[in-house]
């Protein structure tokens, strides 16, 4: 049996976008980068006059689907609070460097090992 490269992550914002309708978008899918998605940008003149704008339209590349919208604009990913850009960031980097959205931890108490779906920890709270 041939190995599949998984090329597609889900994930969960932290707070979710708000669309201008007022409807709350939080699950989505990114897709792995290419080489092309980090070098296109860099011919943007938005990312040519501000370097942090290079974020903007990298993310818009490889977000595939966010709630119920499947083409993600740079205006969407504008419209992002600023804890779920972080955490797209996050989530970006974490699934083209390792491939996986799974994060090996370790329990503080009991050292125990496991992994964690990093794509779904956006939307959770931590309970007191």
């Amino acid at each position: 049996m041939a190995n599949v490269l998984k090329t597609e992550y889900e994930f969960t914002l932290p707070r979710g976008y708000v669309d201008p309708d007022g409807n709350l978008h939080k699950t989505g899918i990114m897709r792995l980068a290419t080489a092309l998605d980090e070098i296109a940008p860099l011919r943007d003149p938005r990312v040519k006059s501000n370097q942090a704008y290079l974020v903007i339209i990298l993310l818009a590349r490889v977000i595939t689907r966010l709630g119920q919208i499947t083409e993600v604009t740079p205006r969407q990913v504008e419209g992002l609070f600023s804890s779920d850009l972080a955490y797209l960031q996050r989530f970006y980097r974490q699934i083209n460097e390792s491939g996986d959205s799974h994060v090996p931890v370790q329990c503080p108490q009991c050292s125990t090992q496991f992994e964690v779906d990093f794509g779904n920890l956006g939307g959770l709270r931590a309970t007191p």
